[in-house]
């Protein structure tokens, strides 16, 4: 949502078509956005402020520091404490509200000054600024440092089944510790969708940058794309999309307490919103497993 001419940017994207899709997605039972200031340099968070205005039940509104950015659009890592709250008042500005519901450090970059940042945070919670506090793209060594200086509400770390690396050590630490996942990425940038083809990744908007990653080139992109037929068959016992089934792989763990899914309009909310009550059978599970082993 945050559209086209930045780094990190999945191409042009209609402002209107946004908006219409958070407008959907809260019309459909969801409770809460994740953004960051970054996405779009600082166009998201604007995007999000139009979506919610004038709703009665407004979503919980979960965005980040860290990432800022140079007027030249190059972006920089900062978390000294006065660059945190700036970070966050322009992010209270652009968002058109009094509190912030979650705010994250989106990159652990300083590494040297996560305890300071960390230390920031807790003051804009003390503040008011903030409800909740947590973190994203963390190593389980750094959730030990800033754990010591106060607790930790939730971590947002990448998540699906191309990239499992965090169920060895960060989901049973997060367990033990009460912090909350919310995994990102549960379809791998759209990968694992069910409509996306090896035409339409060769056709990808040019400053889509996700062409670029290794799963949608070979040697990986023709394994990944026998995935999705398996998950599609999956789903199709069930009335669910694959990207429903690759949603429902990610909450089988019972330390994820949700999974962030991207939208570009109304009509993809239907690919995935059944994502939220549908369970994988313990049988279908192994079936995917097993793919993955072989693969």
């Amino acid at each position: 949502m945050g559209g086209g001419g930045w780094a990190f940017s999945w191409g042009a994207q209609d402002d209107a078509e946004s908006i219409g899709a958070i407008r959907a997605a809260v019309d459909a039972g969801m409770n809460w956005i994740d953004t960051a200031a970054v996405y779009g340099l600082g166009h998201s968070e604007e995007v999000v402020a139009k979506a919610v205005e004038g709703l009665a039940s407004p979503p919980y509104i979960f965005t980040k520091c860290e990432s800022c950015w140079h007027e030249s659009g190059r972006i920089i890592r900062r978390l000294k404490r006065e660059s945190v709250r700036r970070e966050c008042e322009d992010s209270l500005r652009r968002l058109k509200v009094d509190v912030i519901d979650l705010y994250q450090i989106h990159w652990p970059e300083p590494d040297e000054d996560i305890e300071e940042a960390w230390e920031e945070m807790l003051r804009l919670k003390e503040a008011g600024k903030v409800r909740w506090i947590g973190v994203s793209n963390f190593n389980v060594a750094q959730l030990q440092r800033i754990g010591r200086l106060g607790p930790i509400t939730s971590l947002q770390p990448p998540y699906n089944l191309l990239a499992r690396e965090i169920e060895a050590e960060m989901l049973p630490y997060c367990a033990e510790h009460n912090i909350g996942v919310l995994c990102y990425s549960p379809m791998h940038s759209g990968l694992l969708t069910g409509k996306m083809t090896r035409e339409r990744i060769a056709t990808m908007d040019p400053d889509d940058h996700r062409q670029r990653r290794p799963h949608f080139q070979e040697p990986l992109l023709s394994r990944n794309l026998a995935l999705v037929e398996l998950l599609r068959a999956i789903g199709a016992r069930h009335g669910r999309s694959p990207g429903e089934v690759a949603i429902a792989w990610t909450l089988r763990r019972p330390e994820v307490t949700a999974s962030i899914t991207g939208l570009r309009s109304a009509e993809q909310l239907e690919g995935v919103i059944g994502a939220a009550e549908f369970r994988l059978t313990a049988e279908e599970v192994d079936q995917i497993e097993g793919f993955l082993n072989q693969a």
